[in-house]
Order: C-alpha cells, then sequence, then structure tokens
C-alpha cells in the first residue's frame, strides 16, 4: 500500500500514541512506524482488496489456514528497528499459536511470520526498500511483493542483517513456487496475481 510520512509534532508523547490519534481520527487509513518514521496509508482500492483475496488462495488450498499456521490480513508485527517500530503487511502466514506472540499495540513478534506479502499502491518504493529493510531486520524468512507499477511480482528470501540475500523478480507467463519454509508448496501463478492486481480507470 502506498504510504506518506507524517511529520512529528513538539510533544512528549511517545511516537507510538501519536500514531494511534492519526488512527482514531483517520478510520479507515492504516498507520505504521518504520525506521522511527509514522507512515499513513489510504484505504486501498478495490483492485488492491481483491488482489489479496485472490493471493489467499493458493495458501488456503494446500492447508496453510489450519491448525499449524493461519493466512491472516492486516495483522501487525513488531519490529527489532527501533523501540515503537511496527508494520501492517497486507497478508501474511504465521504461525497458528501467533496470538501467543503478542508485544503490544495488537502487534506480535516476527518469530511468528513464516511469509508477508505487500501489494504495491502510488508509493511503491515503500513496499519495495522501507518494508525490504524493515523485515529482514525483522528475519521474516519470505516477502512477497507484488509490484503493480512494473507488473511484476518479487520474491525475497534469506534475510541477513538489514537485507535479502536472494532478491528474485517474475514476470507474467511464470509460475513461482514459493520456499519449503512456508510449510508446504504454494505456487503463485504470476499472470493471474498481476491480473487481479492491475489498477484500473474509475470509469470502469
Amino acid at each position: 500500500m502506498s504510504a506518506a510520512p507524517a511529520e512529528r509534532p513538539h510533544s512528549e508523547w511517545p511516537l507510538i500514541d501519536l500514531a494511534n490519534e492519526i488512527v482514531d481520527r483517520r478510520p479507515g487509513y492504516r498507520v505504521e512506524i518504520i525506521g522511527g518514521q509514522i507512515l499513513v496509508s489510504p484505504p486501498a482500492d478495490g483492485n488492491h482488496a481483491e488482489a489479496l483475496t485472490d493471493l489467499m488462495v493458493p495458501f488456503l488450498t494446500v492447508g496453510l489456514h489450519g491448525p499449524e499456521s493461519r493466512v491472516v490480513q492486516a495483522v501487525g508485527i513488531w519490529l527489532p528497528d527501533g523501540r515503537e517500530d511496527y508494520a501492517i503487511p497486507d497478508l501474511s502466514l504465521v504461525d497458528a499459536d501467533f496470538r501467543d506472540h503478542l508485544v503490544q499495540n495488537n502487534c506480535y513478534d516476527p518469530v511468528a511470520f513464516r511469509l508477508v506479502l505487500e501489494v504495491t499502491s502510488s508509493n511503491h518504493q515503500t513496499d519495495l526498500r522501507t518494508k525490504a529493510t524493515a523485515y529482514a531486520n525483522a528475519k521474516v524468512p519470505v516477502y512477497v511483493i507484488v509490484d503493480r507499477r512494473h507488473n511484476r511480482l518479487h520474491v525475497l528470501t534469506d534475510p541477513v542483517q538489514d537485507e535479502y540475500a536472494t532478491h528474485r523478480v517474475h514476470a507474467a507467463g511464470e509460475l513461482v513456487t514459493l520456499p519449503e519454509s512456508v510449510g508446504a508448496k504454494v505456487t503463485l501463478d504470476v499472470e493471474a496475481v498481476l491480473a487481479a492486481a492491475r489498477r484500473k480507470p474509475e470509469s470502469e
């Protein structure tokens, strides 16, 4: 999703309190703190939401939404980058006991996350760079990005410090099998994913 940074006013409030105040004032917006900066994303468009539903299907089909793991949308992950940092991935594959790993502010320890996925919006650099660094630091094993701007699917694996050692880019026509670390054989049809996520004019 797209995200715009919010300036921090002169205040003694913890940054997380300011983020929660924005949530209260702008229902439907996604508010995250990454690298000590508040990021505010507007509500997703219809194609963004539809793509997430389509992306859930391969995980559900192979049984990953069951007793061992769960497929969830917009669940917060607590980040080790800063004292108050957290992100809210569009889609996550988590261990079934993820609720036992609650840290604070409805966010969970990254140890419970097997995969995170983002569908880009207008500010795609947030997902491609800022969040890639954050998720690598959090040691999330697999990060998938549906890049709607360039019509590509990115699969990042093998987190090392603040980056992923492996970054593969896939185009329409390819079938991509995710690493076995997710818990089952998951294959994504890149063309179908990109078609579902593609932006359409408002008049359509």
